[in-house]
């Protein structure tokens, strides 16, 4: 279903029917429960402000959420009250009712964080990905070697999923994605090599995020229509191996992420799809986590990937505060944290040749904005070129799909057309 979980009217109709049915859970009529009411409503409150504070910084939520997602939950809690507080003396069609309600409530709730971060957009999203159903336009790879054998150009690319061996990491990640644009399935002898884009998501998440919610693909096909098929090859990366797993593209405790990205994820793309192996055809981009990722892997990997964009990352690899950071992330090693902190390893690399990107940010960002500036100045000091560049918005895909897609035209000339030698290109 392409019904909106973002806006629209399902979501209003999700919260009068749990209001509703949590004035019937109550029941106005009943005296007693009348005045009860207060003491039920002050119970859920005090639970709300614990789970908010310090609760939420307890499980790992560093953003704040928005008012709504804390009324919601302090309905569910409420509505679980009153079926304890009134499970002996009530009807079983009002101990129901109660269930309902916190039912109701806390999806509501949960929306309310859906709402917040857009993770899913529709009905028919959420459902797919809890299915884990094919993506739109997604082919096997006896698919893809079908595709490949005919001699007439696609109309669109083709998106395949892949398990690339993690041979040099051996790191424990889920299956990834790639997409091999148009051109990718014309044969002959002057067929250059594609160029190549890592696209990385947030901290919580999976390699098909960039595809549902950054719409990398329609932006690829589209910026392929418009130039004769051509357009990088992407790879839709596990950096994180489970939704849960804030590894930050660092090789620790949590795995060797870095690993996967800059050693793995090359070798397996440029044998199976015959990708070029300059490093000035490659190039990592990423929203939130995968921001900080794509600049991270660049200026520690100049001989893998020469540009970047980082949208709405942090100054550093960072999880919940800087003493977690260095627990989770290095297991206490200051030399190895040190190692993965952007303007400490540009300082220590000294000049660089042909690396570039873009910091994107949203207005409603003041820290990342603040920061991007930063990491911007840092990086002229030592030969980066990059800008940074502020837009309407908040932390959320909504914002990272079109600030990609507004960058990709810079991104693929960078990366340079495929009559180009190769060399690198100043951008405008």
């Amino acid at each position: 279903m392409s019904v909106s979980l973002l806006g629209g009217w399902f979501p209003v109709v999700l919260e009068v029917l749990a209001a509703g049915v949590l004035v019937v859970a109550v029941g106005w009529r009943d005296r007693v429960w009348r005045r009860r009411v207060p003491w039920v409503a002050g119970g859920a409150a005090l639970v709300t402000l614990v789970a908010a504070y310090p609760g939420a910084k307890l499980v790992g939520l560093t953003d704040p959420l928005p008012f709504v997602v804390w009324l919601w939950f302090g309905v569910a809690v409420g509505a679980l009250i009153v079926l304890g507080v009134g499970w002996r003396s009530a009807r079983w069609w009002r101990r129901g009712a109660a269930v309902v309600a916190a039912a109701l409530a806390a999806l509501v709730g949960a929306n309310g964080v859906n709402q917040f971060v857009g993770y899913y957009p529709t009905i028919d999203s959420a459902v797919n990905d809890w299915r884990n159903a094919p993506l739109p336009g997604q082919v096997s790879m006896s698919g893809l070697a079908h595709d490949a054998r005919t001699t007439k150009m696609p109309t669109a690319g083709r998106l395949v999923a892949v398990n690339i061996p993690a041979t040099y990491s051996h790191f424990d990640h889920r299956q990834e994605l790639v997409y091999l644009p148009p051109i990718w399935f014309v044969r002959g002898a002057h067929r250059q090599a594609l160029p190549v884009v890592e696209l990385i998501g947030g901290e919580r998440g999976g390699p098909g995020d960039w595809v549902r919610l950054g719409n990398a693909v329609q932006v690829s096909d589209a910026y392929a229509h418009r130039h004769h098929g051509y357009a990088p090859i992407l790879v839709f990366t596990d950096p994180i191996a489970k939704f849960d797993n804030d590894t930050e593209c660092v090789n620790g405790p949590r795995g060797n992420s870095a690993d996967h990205l800059d050693e793995d994820i090359p070798k397996y793309v440029e044998k199976t799809f015959g990708a070029s192996t300059n490093p000035r055809q490659w190039a990592v981009a990423g929203f939130s986590m995968g921001g900080t990722c794509a600049l991270d892997l660049v200026v520690e990997h100049p001989d893998v990937f020469d540009h970047f964009i980082d949208i709405s990352g942090d100054l550093a690899p960072y999880t919940t505060t800087p003493a977690a950071s260095l627990h989770d992330l290095y297991g206490g090693n200051v030399a190895l944290e040190k190692a993965n902190e952007p303007l400490l390893v540009m300082r220590a690399h000294g000049k660089y040749t042909g690396v570039n990107g873009l910091f994107l940010t949203s207005t409603a960002e003041l820290r990342h904005q603040h920061e991007a500036e930063e990491l911007s100045t840092a990086g002229a000091k030592v030969g980066i070129w990059s800008r940074v560049e502020i837009s309407p918005g908040t932390h959320v895909w909504q914002f990272a799909a079109p600030a990609f897609a507004s960058a990709y035209p810079w991104l693929v000339n960078q990366l340079a057309l495929p009559q180009h030698d190769g060399s690198h290109t100043k951008p405008a």
